[in-house]
């Protein structure tokens, strides 16, 4: 949500310092910001929570910010703990573009991760935008990845950021600090290019991750846990069920949840070879399954993004069901919600039933948003036309 592939990446030096010693790099983070859009006035805080959070980080750890916001001031950020004390520098200028763009994205991926000075042991994606689950550009009212509003309304679709994932370096966690997120079909697409993915299945609170206090875990692999836990925290202890709630005082709760990738094609097999051979009253079960997109009826980009699990408890038998729980569970090794979260459509709305990852349910199988649906990797890896979808 491309067009060729990103240079040879070459890994073949260490980046060096003046002025005090610091350990040699083992760990590179980029923050991918496509801010050109409503969210525009969002970065500032988070860039500020990253700052802190860098004055207590490895120098080890070299953190980068890509920041687009709409304005000509288009640039690429690098931060690094030096001594205890944050240095911060700009290490390009790019100008007005597209930032969602494939060659634009590209640009910037190579700019960090094939740069030689920057060679590292492990490396980890945060993209921060716009988002709306699988759902491919342009069907009506769609966003995938991302959204640039500089020159018209720009998406990317998954595809898109596959190939580019794929001219990357492997990944430790990818994140997405952006809505609806949390998909089996979007973290089954990415599996191949990361060990953990970290998303929220339903919409992120107005201030985004807590990236002060999820900073340490940042630094560290295979800390995806723990740095949902840390970002859970952050929010659960301003939790007020949303009374008073503002983009300062963030009262109204948060869902997050992380995978492990390396559990999803195992579960994808179980799934298949337990679901049933039949049809189901698709409008039954979307009534009866947790929805976490609480903008049906509301608003016309609704796409229902409903609970996985509840999904397959609706399906199976319960001995099967418990099975197929054990593996679900292997999957996830983090998830956690307050006992409401927010809807900038409807307020506060409960979370009681929901257990972290989403699953599309077709409102018709012969509709648009099916159609595409079956061309992603998880309809065929979980036997779904066994339902008839």
């Amino acid at each position: 949500m491309l067009v060729g592939c990103l240079s040879l990446f070459l890994f073949s030096a260490c980046e060096k310092e003046d002025g005090p010693s610091v350990e040699p790099v083992e760990r590179v983070v980029l923050m991918y910001i496509a801010g050109d859009n409503s969210l525009s006035s969002f970065p500032g805080r988070d860039l500020d929570e990253v700052r802190a959070g860098m004055a207590g980080a490895p120098s080890s750890l070299l953190y980068f910010a890509y920041v687009d916001t709409g304005d000509d001031d288009v640039r690429l950020l690098k931060f690094r703990n030096v001594g205890g004390k944050v240095q911060e520098e700009i290490v390009k200028e790019y100008g007005d573009r597209n930032s969602v763009g494939v060659e634009e994205t590209q640009e910037v991926f190579n700019d960090v991760f094939g740069n030689p000075a920057y060679q590292a042991q492990s490396y980890g994606l945060i993209y921060w935008s716009h988002c709306d689950g699988w759902i491919p550009y342009p069907l009506p009212s769609s966003r995938w990845i991302g959204q640039d509003r500089g020159d018209g309304d720009n998406r990317m679709n998954l595809s898109d950021f596959k190939e580019i994932l794929a001219a990357a370096p492997h990944l430790d966690f990818l994140m997405f600090d952006a809505c609806f997120m949390q998909s089996i079909e979007v973290a089954y697409e990415l599996r191949d290019y990361t060990d953990y993915y970290i998303a929220s299945p339903t919409e992120t609170p107005g201030p985004g991750a807590p990236y002060d206090a999820i900073m340490p875990y940042l630094a560290q692999v295979g800390a995806s846990a723990a740095m949902a836990g840390a970002y859970f925290k952050a929010y659960d202890a301003m939790y007020n069920g949303g009374i008073g709630i503002s983009n300062t005082n963030w009262t109204g709760g948060t869902s997050i949840c992380a995978l492990s990738t390396s559990a999803l094609e195992s579960l994808a097999a179980l799934t298949a070879q337990l679901m049933p051979t039949e049809e189901v009253d698709l409008y039954a079960l979307r009534e009866e399954v947790f929805d976490y997109d609480q903008r049906s009826g509301w608003d016309e980009s609704y796409i229902g993004y409903h609970d996985w699990a509840q999904m397959m408890q609706a399906l199976l038998s319960e001995a099967d069901y418990a099975t197929w729980r054990q593996a679900y569970d292997d999957a996830v090794v983090y998830w956690n919600t307050t006992p409401k979260n927010y809807s900038a459509v409807v307020g506060m709305f409960s979370m009681e039933g929901a257990n972290g990852v989403t699953h599309y349910i077709p409102e018709s199988v012969a509709s648009p948003r099916a159609e595409a649906y079956r061309s992603l990797e998880w309809y065929g890896a979980a036997g779904l036309s066994k339902l008839g979808w």
